[in-house]
């Protein structure tokens, strides 16, 4: 008992030595690593900054031989022959661009940033305006770089072409506007569209309303469009100097047509709506400085990834707060965007160089997502979304967009109106084919399941006249004295050569993004395909009983109302409540299969 007491005495001892701050130091002092002597970390620093120094100059990726993006080395007096080869060279890229090419000048094929003296660069600047004048386009000098090369600067030049409108075929992009009620959606385009900045209390958003109701509480309900313009010289071409949508249209070579959805949590069905339906090229998520990632944000954010739109964002109300507000914000949304299931890269768009090679990243990469900081009020930063919008370039290329307007037509009907002395007109977006004034097209299906023949009688896109519609375009169609009545949101106008089925019953391969308990046979949800939105139950899990968040199965709907008209592959998003999974259609039934469970069920109700 004696000695170990004894040890527990001497086993305090050394722990209270030990606690001591003389002892405590002594112990730092001889266990800390040595320090390098300052010579030798001076010498290490010379040498890094020696091979930094003599590293090669960067490179950009070597150049496609598809696509609108070209690199010269210099474009110094060429012969006509070799002008006219540079001249058709011009137009293929102009064709891939849809009407727009990047030209970076002072670059090898390989990418190698070589660079021009001052007296080249202008000569080529002067050769490449010739050949944009000689296929009737205008040219507009993006940015200028210097290059270290032996000492010696010199400047590579990167230079967007584009070419002055022809009949009407202007380049057209919609992007859809997410985010949370009150986060200036409607200000920020009616500030973009009008021209005009914002008083602070909502003036420059009155005119994007439709509803007395929308303009009372300040509240988007419905789905409204606007469009920006920009000329071949990229300069904005807007509502400003009392323009008329007719006039943007007529003068400008690029249109921006913006799908302005509702941020209030009850309007939901609307903006998926709105999503599916109009199918936007890009999404601009809307977060307000003041309040930050809040209300439907990650709903929206969510719904745009779940679609594969590729999605930017703009900080708003940067005047309504501090510095140090505005980046915690964005850190909040570096933070969210870089998780798991986003796995974005977020790049802040400070300078027009950012915006310059944000819009270039953005549209080769997926992953890549801009984020600008602006104010409606002050006008802050407004004109980098302007240089952003400017540049930004098309998904699809030419040749995709050939081989649509190849095939038969198919009209989506997303809205339905009847018009003074013009009779019942649709709006929608052309998916696939050619339409012309004067065909004459299937609508459907009907409750029953039939097309009924019509006659397209006129046609306006961007609220101006148009002969012809193409793939991938949206417009408004005048049915003349077609009954209104028979029609609905979700028919589809196609060739009567397409020969359209009708469809009660689908198989889908989903992913059950959140459900409270389990997801089974019986269970009714809200689809979405396309312009579709219907009620449907689920008729029965393929290989399974149930299931739960997170996991995947082939699943059987049923519509209940009525028939539809649907595409194998069409991307499909489902909801009830905070029930939502997402997925794409895999088969369509057969008619005979489908009328069958109808006939039975009737038959146990009765």
């Amino acid at each position: 008992m004696d000695a170990q007491i004894a040890n527990h005495c001497s086993s305090i001892k050394s722990a209270a030595k030990a606690s001591s701050p003389q002892n405590a130091a002594e112990s730092r002092i001889e266990n800390a690593p040595k320090k390098k002597s300052r010579t030798r970390r001076g010498r290490r620093g010379k040498r890094r900054r020696g091979k930094k120094a003599n590293e090669p100059p960067p490179f950009l990726p070597p150049e496609a031989e598809e696509g609108n993006i070209e690199y010269k080395l210099k474009l110094v007096n060429p012969t006509q022959y070799r002008f006219e080869h540079l001249a058709t060279q011009l137009k293929w890229r102009l064709q891939e661009g849809r009407g727009e090419a990047v030209y970076q000048i002072g670059v090898e094929d390989n990418g190698l940033l070589v660079g021009l003296t001052e007296e080249d660069m202008k000569a080529s600047l002067k050769t490449l305006r010739r050949m944009a004048e000689k296929v009737g386009a205008d040219i507009t000098l993006l940015r200028e770089r210097e290059v270290d090369c032996d000492r010696a600067r010199r400047k590579i030049a990167e230079v967007l072409v584009r070419k002055v409108p022809d009949d009407q075929q202007f380049l057209d992009l919609r992007v859809a506007v997410l985010g949370n009620v009150d986060s200036g959606k409607s200000t920020l385009l009616g500030v973009l569209t009008q021209g005009e900045l914002d008083n602070g209390r909502g003036r420059a958003r009155l005119n994007l309303f439709r509803h007395l109701h929308e303009i009372q509480t300040g509240r988007t309900s419905s789905i409204s469009f606007e469009i920006l313009g920009f000329n071949s010289k990229g300069e904005v071409v807007n509502y400003s100097d009392s323009r008329t949508a007719e006039e943007i249209c007529e003068s400008s070579s690029k249109m921006i047509t913006f799908i302005d959805l509702a941020g209030h949590y009850k309007y939901l069905k609307t903006t998926i709506f709105g999503l599916t339906s109009y199918c936007p090229d890009f999404a601009m998520l809307v977060v307000g400085a003041n309040t930050g990632i809040a209300g439907t944000t990650r709903e929206h954010l969510g719904l745009a990834m779940a679609l594969k739109v590729p999605i930017f964002i703009v900080v708003s109300k940067v005047d309504l707060c501090g510095k140090s507000t505005v980046e915690k914000t964005v850190r909040q949304l570096e933070r969210v965007l870089k998780q798991p299931g986003c796995n974005k890269v977020p790049m802040v768009v400070s300078n027009p160089d950012d915006a310059v090679t944000a819009a270039q990243q953005f549209a080769q990469s997926s992953s890549v997502t801009p984020i600008f900081t602006l104010s409606s009020v002050s006008g802050e930063n407004l004109d980098l979304l302007k240089v952003f919008f400017n540049i930004l370039p098309p998904l699809s290329n030419s040749k995709e967009q050939e081989e649509l307007m190849q095939q038969l037509t198919e009209f989506q009907v997303d809205e339905i109106y009847s018009v003074p002395d013009v009779g019942t007109v649709v709006g929608g977006t052309l998916y696939s084919g050619v339409c012309r004034e004067g065909d004459r097209l299937v609508v459907g299906p009907t409750d029953d399941g039939r097309f009924l023949r019509l006659k397209v009688c006129s046609i306006h896109r961007n609220r101006s006249g148009c002969r012809v519609l193409r793939a991938g375009q949206a417009a408004t169609l005048a049915l003349g004295n077609f009954d209104r009545s028979l029609l609905r949101k979700g028919m589809v106008m196609v060739s009567p050569k397409m020969n359209p089925t009708i469809c009660w019953q689908f198989e889908a391969a989903i992913v059950l993004l959140f459900h409270a308990k389990t997801f089974r046979c019986g269970f009714q949800v809200t689809v979405h395909v396309g312009n579709v939105r219907q009620t449907a139950t689920v008729e029965c899990l393929l290989g399974k009983e149930e299931l739960r968040t997170g996991e995947r199965a082939v699943v059987c709907f049923r519509f209940l109302k009525h028939p539809e008209y649907l595409r194998v592959g069409a991307k499909l998003l489902f909801r009830e409540g905070v029930t939502k999974g997402i997925g794409h259609v895999t088969h369509l039934l057969p008619s005979t299969q489908n009328h069958v469970p109808d006939q039975n069920r009737n038959q146990n109700h009765s």
